[in-house]
């Protein structure tokens, strides 16, 4: 015949006997804690109430915290989506490869409140405007060796760059500029954002605006080619 090693009461006491042996059991183990029923008396057990009291506040409060920074994070999406949006209606206005390259220039100064912005077109063509921020390349990638691996890859990038990078890039600014955002435009060149902030461009945040962004002007760039 089989003999229980324990009845329901050895066991209780048992585990009595382990909490009384071990005070910071509850601690240690806060959701089980939490989710002990009390008797309505009061001393010692008003204690352990308060604790439980005070781990639902602390839970709540971690919870309210969360949920503010997700709607500020989904609140800043949706500004940059309006600002992508408008960049590409902007886009679509424009008639002449000219006014698209002023437009880019325009929106993302403007609208992004970006402090310096770089576009390298690859050939020589008479009908763009000569600007600091608009840099013609003949020989187009075999001309930026330092960005070779930029262009083969065909994803934007975003951090703090190498001197001989940013100097490629901003020329006579480099030496203002603590972190950038690349942007390969296809066959047409490399569109480049640059901040004096080391945070504004981190090497981990997300790439789905910088994808947009640069989707959007490598289109316009080619539909501008195409009516001139």
């Amino acid at each position: 015949m089989n003999v229980p090693l324990s009845d329901e009461a050895t066991e209780a006491g048992a585990v009595a006997a382990y909490l009384k042996q071990h005070p910071s059991f509850l601690s240690d183990y806060p959701e089980l804690a939490a989710q002990l029923t009390l008797p309505r008396e009061q001393g010692a057990v008003a204690s352990l109430a308060s604790y439980q009291l005070q781990q639902l506040r602390e839970k709540n409060a971690e919870l309210e915290r969360r949920l503010a920074e997700l709607t500020a994070i989904a609140a800043d999406n949706e500004r940059l989506m309006e600002r992508v949006h408008a960049l590409t209606v902007a886009l679509l206005r424009a008639n002449t490869l000219e006014v698209t390259t002023r437009t880019v220039m325009a929106r993302l100064s403007e609208d992004f409140h970006t402090e310096q912005v770089r576009l390298l077109l690859f050939g020589n063509n008479p009908d763009l405007p000569r600007s600091d921020w608009l840099r013609q390349v003949g020989g187009g990638a075999a001309d930026l060796p330092e960005l070779a691996e930029l262009l083969q890859r065909h994803e934007p990038v975003s951090g703090r760059l190498s001197a001989d990078k940013l100097a490629r890039l901003f020329g006579d600014e480099a030496s203002t500029i603590r972190s950038a955002a690349l942007m390969p435009l296809g066959d047409a060149g490399i569109l480049a954002i640059g901040s004096q902030d080391p945070d504004r461009f981190q090497p981990g945040m997300g790439t789905l605006f910088l994808k947009m962004i640069s989707a959007t002007v490598t289109a316009a760039l080619a539909r501008a080619h195409d009516l001139t």
